[in-house]
């Protein structure tokens, strides 16, 4: 239902009734600067104001016509009106209503994503407190390397979510621009002070400069942010895919009741809202290319950027939104087997630890050369055992490498028993995670 909901609020700003709405405020509010300025009557700016409207079906009957949607639009709102009809676009030019109203699309519609980061970088937090301290085995090239905790996994997502919503905000402010300047940008048909006028209406920023069209790398700017957010996104789904993976299962998906996971095999649970986010964010990088390839237009302008903007903004900004709301229902509901990533850790046989020995020796005079071959000659006794099929765990609880270690001459020679034995202390690997909370959330919270 929140999925839904979210998904019409975010649709219904890219509808066609949406676009010529944003298109009618942006002429109301030049009609307004003009009157300001002097030289549109009042009683004129008050029916215009007030009467102005459009209908959609006629502006395609219009269009069908006058093969320009502009004008199709013009006509069907001065028919809405009388003589003052004459003040409706008054020294503009087609781009001057387009641009700035797809602005105010867009201002709002990004908006609408900046709120849901912020969801998503509470409800990553929240876990990440929850599992600030849940023991898990770090990987690297998906192979088993020191313990962490599932908090710092969560906290290490938020921290970057955090950085996509800096280019988020940064991205609104270039976005949130309007201008007013005629056929060529020139404002040789309108003072200055009128685009400042409707631009301080319409809430936007007046361009500095512009040709016939608001600059696209301002649209590539934003589009750009999108898609770095959707690699982020996909980066915690493709993670959370791996978890509920049936070898590693340490996390997955909430599987509600009377669900259903396979038409051919009863037993599934698969992750199928992770790989659809992972799929979402496929599509919405795939705006970023073309939004680029718009920058380069024909000298002041010409329209090839109209057609793939048809389908970037309506399309990117939907997506996104609706990605952003799974993937937070995702975060919200995470089913987590801190049990699992116990096991999971004690897999290798206490390998987890070498490097705890490894840096213990050279304080005891040893070189690291010969300290690493000391550690990895034992530890590599470990992976045949394991090929073997012998348990990781031997009867008194305690690791084939603790074990190994502790039956190593050269090593002993170093280390007692019980300078050996604190190495397998897991909580030598947690001391500093409360610093890695205040670091992440104190510095960098959701605010």
């Amino acid at each position: 239902m929140v999925e839904r909901y979210a998904r019409d609020v975010m649709k219904e700003k890219w509808s066609i009734q949406a676009k010529y709405d944003a298109w009618l405020k942006v002429e109301k509010a030049v009609v307004k600067g003009w009157n300001k300025l002097g030289f549109v009557p009042d009683s004129d700016c008050e029916n215009i104001i007030e009467k102005a409207a459009f209908n959609v079906d006629r502006i395609d009957e219009i269009e069908q016509k006058t093969k320009h949607d502009v004008i199709a639009f013009l006509t069907s709102v001065s028919e809405s009106l009388g003589e003052e009809s004459r003040w409706v676009h008054y020294g503009m030019t087609s781009s001057d209503c387009i641009d700035t109203a797809v602005a105010l699309q867009m201002k709002e519609s990004l908006e609408l994503i900046i709120d849901g980061v912020k969801n998503l970088m509470s409800a990553l937090q929240k876990r990440a407190e929850e599992h600030k301290m849940t023991l898990m085995v770090g990987r690297s090239h998906g192979i088993h390397g020191e313990p962490i905790t599932f908090g710092l996994v969560l906290a290490i997502w938020h921290d970057e979510i955090r950085r996509n919503l800096e280019n988020l905000q940064q991205a609104l402010k270039v976005i949130s621009v309007g201008q007013i300047s005629g056929a060529m940008g020139n404002m040789a048909h309108s003072p200055m002070g009128l685009e400042e006028i409707v631009c301080k209406e319409l809430d936007l920023e007046p361009a500095p400069v512009s040709n016939q069209v608001i600059q696209r790398d301002r649209y590539a700017n934003l589009m750009n942010a999108l898609a770095l957010l959707a690699s982020s996104c996909e980066k915690i789904a493709v993670a959370i895919r791996h978890y509920q993976r049936t070898e590693v299962y340490e996390a997955e998906e909430f599987f509600s009741e009377g669900q259903k996971g396979s038409s051919a095999m009863p037993h599934k649970r698969n992750p199928v809202l992770s790989e659809n986010v992972t799929g979402l964010c496929r599509m919405i990088r795939s705006y970023a290319a073309p939004s680029m390839e718009n920058v380069a237009l024909w000298h002041e302008r010409d329209i090839s950027h109209s057609s793939v903007e048809r389908f970037t903004l309506p399309d990117g900004f939907i997506t996104t939104d609706f990605m952003l709301n799974r993937l937070t229902g995702i975060i919200e509901k995470l089913l987590v087997y801190p049990q699992n990533m116990m096991k999971n850790l004690n897999l290798t046989g206490g390998l987890v630890f070498s490097q705890r020995v490894l840096l213990e020796l050279p304080a005891k005079g040893v070189s690291r050369e010969d300290a690493y071959k000391i550690v990895q000659r034992n530890a590599m006794k470990v992976w045949k055992d394991l090929q073997v099929g012998k348990k990781a765990i031997n009867e008194v609880g305690e690791s084939l490498f603790l074990e190994n270690l502790l039956n190593d001459a050269d090593l002993r020679e170093k280390l007692s028993e019980d300078e050996i034995r604190a190495c397998f202390d897991y909580s030598y690997y947690t001391k500093n995670v409360d610093n890695i909370f205040k670091r992440v959330f104190e510095k960098g919270g959701t605010n």
